[in-house]
């Protein structure tokens, strides 16, 4: 939807299923997908948690301010977005790949096994140089940067939000409430970077991000930089959930088996 001035979600969708069936059509990218988060949230979550850590140690007994909390994210953020970006352009290639002629596709193997993902990572390097896998690293850094600071911030500010009305305890609840929120704020603040990264990506040529905005304004207004809101809203909300609700309780879990409070 983001790289098109086609149909909507449903309709997008429908074309792919159309086109190469349910597993190459809806499923497109899957192992690159996977690839990405093994390297972008490995990164992103890993160094969060560690400037928090480190940044409670100067505020002991008290919460965490949040801008300090937001500072935190938004570098690890940049660090995972720059770790993750040689898998990000795979993955919008191989969903773009749907919406072209099929003489035009580039044909990145594709398999639900995560490995096959470099097929992908072997053939830019063979076609166009290295440094194509890094193309589209600014604006995706970017993304990135707001991403961790609109989900992973805003997790913590929602939850000291929400047990500070005494409507909810520790639990599954507050996990599910606060991530729920995190998600459709991400989502939000995201969205124009999300599609200036993914139009880069895609791109042939040296396009820069100058003239990929003023293309997108003068063809379709303002509309362009919420252009597929709403399935990555469907992608993202239950994502953040599954992945907070994940971390909270494997964080219990490590703590009990360390013995610790």
């Amino acid at each position: 939807m983001q790289t098109t001035k086609g149909k909507g979600f449903v309709g997008t969708l429908v074309d792919s299923v159309k086109a190469d069936g349910l597993r190459r059509g809806a499923y497109a990218g899957l192992s690159a997908s996977i690839l990405r988060q093994m390297t972008y949230s490995l990164t992103r979550f890993g160094i969060y948690d560690e400037l928090k850590k480190r940044a409670q140690a100067r505020h002991p007994g008290q919460a965490l301010p949040a801008w300090e909390m937001a500072v935190a994210a938004s570098i690890a953020g940049g660090l995972g977005g720059l770790a993750g970006n040689p898998a990000d352009v795979i993955l919008v290639r191989m969903t773009a790949d749907a919406a072209k002629p099929v003489e035009q596709r580039l044909g990145y193997k594709h398999c639900v096994h995560w490995n096959i993902a470099f097929d992908g990572v072997f053939r830019i390097i063979r076609e166009e140089g290295a440094p194509a896998l890094f193309r589209g690293a600014g604006p995706n850094c970017a993304r990135a940067i707001l991403m961790n600071a609109s989900q992973l911030a805003t997790y913590d500010t929602f939850k000291g939000m929400l047990m500070s009305t005494g409507m909810f305890s520790d639990g599954l609840g507050l996990y599910f409430a606060s991530s729920f929120l995190a998600g459709t704020a991400a989502t939000t603040i995201c969205a124009p970077f999300d599609v200036i990264k993914t139009r880069i990506m895609n791109a042939s040529g040296n396009a820069s991000i100058g003239s990929v905005i003023a293309t997108s304004f003068k063809n379709e207004g303002m509309s362009w930089m919420f252009k597929g809101w709403t399935p990555a809203w469907i992608r993202l909300s239950p994502n953040t959930i599954i992945i907070f609700l994940t971390l909270e309780n494997l964080k219990k879990g490590v703590d009990y088996l360390r013995g610790t409070p």
